[in-house]
């Protein structure tokens, strides 16, 4: 009950005060058990919920997004189906242990993290958008990877996956496109955000891979490698061929 109510409350917040400060200030109060220890051990709760910290804080800016203008009945009905999810996350994903669900945890919070970054890139030094990025990568990678408990390497890692995330970040704040999510004209959804799901989708196979057989065996990633390339890249070509609108970028 009470994670339903940090959901409604949190749609209830944007929308009164048009705001997402007051929604982000009520995610970190519903985390107080981070602190509710001893300081030596803050650092290491904060890593373990940085994940589901990116997933609320995104929310709050996608819902933003929608409340800060005039919302039609249709961006109300997808601020409706985002609170929903986010029930959905807090209720059923998030407390999940297993591997599949960590990894869907850390991908989730990829894609939407990246997403609300870029929604606003614009309005953000590139440094700043350079830094929140390698934090995302950071995090997701570490919270993917301990999920493998023989992982020894896992703070180097995630360094590197966080370093790689940073520099195609630098990169999608030059050059980046967006489009409206189910007809919404405040939500748009940058495509980097899919570019960097797809690719930390083929990484992670390469990476199960090699944990799996000493070795990246060819079959167990031809296929991710060949969906990620027609997401990214074969797609919007193709739907410029069929004659629809579709900028061309990251």
């Amino acid at each position: 009950m009470l994670n339903i109510a940090l959901a409604i409350s949190i749609v209830v917040l944007v929308r009164a005060t048009q705001s997402p400060w007051p929604a982000i200030g009520l995610v970190f109060l519903s985390k107080w058990r981070v602190f509710g220890v001893r300081p030596r051990y803050w650092f290491v709760n904060i890593q373990s919920n940085l994940v589901d910290f990116i997933v609320s804080i995104s929310l709050a800016v996608f819902l933003y997004s929608i409340y800060s203008g005039s919302p039609t009945s249709g961006e109300v009905a997808v601020a409706v189906i985002l609170m929903l999810l986010y029930i959905g996350w807090l209720l059923y994903i998030k407390p999940r242990s297993k591997r599949s669900f960590v990894v869907a945890q850390a991908g989730i919070a990829l894609f939407t993290g990246t997403a609300a970054l870029y929604m606003y890139s614009y309005a953000l030094p590139a440094s700043v958008v350079v830094l929140i990025m390698w934090l995302i990568g950071y995090s997701t990678a570490r919270h993917a990877l301990s999920s493998y408990s023989e992982e020894t390497h896992v703070l180097f890692m995630s360094q590197v996956w966080g370093l790689l995330m940073a520099e195609l970040g630098w990169l999608a704040f030059h050059w980046t496109v967006a489009y409206p999510l189910l007809g919404s004209i405040g939500l748009l959804v940058p495509r980097f955000a899919l570019t960097v799901l797809c690719i930390g989708f083929v990484t992670l196979k390469a990476y199960d891979s090699y944990h799996h057989n000493q070795k990246i065996r060819g079959n167990d990633i031809i296929m991710p490698l060949l969906f990620a390339f027609g997401i990214i890249i074969v797609l919007p070509l193709v739907l410029n061929l069929l004659g629809f609108s579709v900028a061309l970028g990251i």
